[in-house]
């Protein structure tokens, strides 16, 4: 379900991303440009909400109980993992942990990540796989 609220964030969104678009090399179809920004912007709103409604159910699901509660030993190995993956979080170094937080928690494409802290996609790529690597094994007691 939209709101006034979401359409007016997605606009602004797309607004910032054409400000953002140079015209090196030159765009041909600017309308099928925009068309496809716009259809950019859309989907990454719908992931974002997607991700939000999936954090919101897990924590309504522990807060106030769910039809199937998790069992005391399934919550206690949970927080565990939890306290285990957010300590190796704040021992990240610098650049992966601002670029695996503005990946997965602000949900910023890849790209534009990139573009943002001036580095190859590749570079991106590569800090997400290793915070992923070491917030796994932090995860598995490693």
């Amino acid at each position: 379900m939209l709101d006034r609220s979401m359409v007016a964030d997605a606009l602004q969104t797309l607004w910032l991303r054409i400000q953002k678009v140079g015209d090196d090399p030159p765009i041909n179809d600017k309308r099928s440009y925009l068309f496809a920004l716009a259809a950019n912007v859309a989907w990454d709103q719908g992931r974002e909400l997607a991700r939000r409604r999936k954090i919101q159910a897990e924590a309504d699901a522990i807060l106030w109980g769910a039809e199937r509660s998790p069992s005391a030993e399934t919550m206690m190995i949970a927080r565990d993992e939890l306290k285990r993956v957010l300590e190796a979080a704040d021992h990240l170094s610098e650049p992966t942990r601002t670029i695996f937080w503005l990946n997965r928690i602000e949900a910023i494409p890849q790209r534009d990540i990139a573009v943002r802290l001036g580095v190859s996609r590749t570079t991106v790529e590569k800090h997400i796989r290793r915070a992923l690597s070491l917030l796994g094994q932090a995860r598995d007691g490693g």
